[in-house]
């Protein structure tokens, strides 16, 4: 036989097999489990008058008598396993009175494979007593004198394999049970960890708006009222200030279309308007300062060495800083940042000369607490509240030596 003829009978026998599984699983599907073991006892009764026909020939009620009573508590051997042991062990006393040696007695070692396999312990040990009492019983009035020894270790022999079999089934019933156990905790940890993490990036998105937003509206507001104050007076400052409400507008489309994961590589806008960073802070001020917020910006340091994470985090902070700044003070006020970058932190600092009253403290919406949390995720605390010589002061140290939380 060549390897190739061997591989395929191989093959065939594991699809023949694989087909019976899938038929047992169907029909176990399909059927309950009292119709399954009604269906196992009725083919148990059957095999085992079969094999005592000759005895069935001349005694036919005697032997059903007591063969249907010992195979028919098996229909109830998964719900009451250790009733249905006891009801078929005291049948097989009234067998052992009456001295009828019947092949029905295989059916007790089912009935305590059973009571070993779904019962608790402290019933596996006495069904093991009571059948051992029995093959004690049956191999003193059974077997020839000289062999009496040796039927008892042989019928001992089949009580501890169905014992064993019934122990280790049982054992292997609550592995899987804990195995099944673990998954659908393991499911369930699953699906919170992606519930959280869809909260946490509804939540990134929110803030990343809430910051592209509402700075661009702030500047344009302020560039669009400039341009209506100046128009009769100064048309050429007017005109300027709407230009920059134009650009300021395609500035904030570029940035919601990049953070949305729109923006082709292709489009111009890709090359003119990269991704927040330190670098674009002086492009920031510049937009602010034309907004009508003289704008101080001084970076010190080297911020190449920075994450680009860490960079459009300082981006953001001093832009939301910068934009609070613009609403919340009156004409005049002047704003200074300063940005330190060394190797291991970096510290900004925003500061302005309005009037504190004016400045709110606390807010409801994406503000400060999402500045806050952007500081939080570089294992920073921002504070921000009012200077001592007047004014409003934000500070945020990142840290750069940790992974971002």
């Amino acid at each position: 036989m060549t390897f190739a003829h061997m591989a395929a009978v191989r093959q065939r026998a594991e699809s023949w097999r694989a087909l019976a599984v899938r038929a047992r699983l169907r029909l176990r599907a399909r059927l309950s489990p009292l119709t399954v073991d009604a269906l196992f006892a009725a083919a148990v009764f059957v095999a085992l008058t079969a094999m005592a026909r000759r005895a069935l020939h001349d005694q036919p009620w005697t032997i059903v008598a007591f063969t249907a009573p010992m195979v028919l508590p098996l229909v109830w051997r998964r719900r009451a396993p250790f009733a249905v042991f006891l009801t078929m062990s005291a049948v097989a006393f009234a067998q052992w009175i009456a001295d009828l040696r019947l092949p029905a007695d295989i059916a007790l070692l089912i009935g305590l494979y059973t009571v070993a396999a779904h019962a608790s312990r402290q019933r596996t040990w006495p069904a093991i007593g009571v059948l051992e009492g029995g093959a004690l019983l049956a191999a003193v009035r059974w077997a020839p004198d000289d062999r009496a020894a040796e039927t008892f270790i042989g019928l001992s022999a089949m009580v501890v394999a169905a014992s064993v079999i019934g122990i280790n089934m049982r054992g292997r019933r609550a592995e899987m049970a804990l195995l099944e156990e673990r998954a659908q905790r393991l499911e369930r940890e699953r699906d919170q960890q992606a519930q959280l993490a869809v909260a946490g990036e509804r939540s990134r998105i929110a803030r990343e708006m809430h910051d592209i937003v509402t700075h661009n509206l702030s500047v344009m507001v302020a560039l669009a009222d400039g341009a209506v104050f100046a128009q009769d007076r100064a048309p050429e400052r007017a005109t300027t200030a709407m230009r920059q409400v134009s650009t300021t507008g395609r500035q904030a489309i570029t940035d919601m279309r990049r953070f949305l994961g729109v923006l082709r590589a292709d489009e111009p806008d890709a090359l003119r308007h990269p991704m927040p960073a330190i670098a674009q802070l002086e492009p920031l001020a510049d937009q602010v300062r034309a907004a009508g917020l003289p704008t101080l910006l001084e970076v010190c340091g080297d911020p190449s060495a920075a994450p680009a994470a860490a960079q459009l985090t300082v981006y953001r902070l001093v832009q939301e800083a910068l934009t609070n700044t613009l609403k919340h003070t009156p004409p005049g006020t002047r704003a200074a940042v300063r940005v330190s970058c060394g190797p291991q932190e970096i510290t900004v600092d925003v500061t302005d000369n309005g009037p504190v009253t004016e400045f709110p403290t606390e807010t409801t919406g994406h503000g400060l607490h999402g500045m806050r949390e952007r500081a939080a995720a570089y294992g920073g605390e921002l504070t921000a509240g009012p200077r001592p010589g007047g004014g409003w002061q934000v500070r945020v140290v990142l840290a750069l030596n940790g992974d971002e939380a």
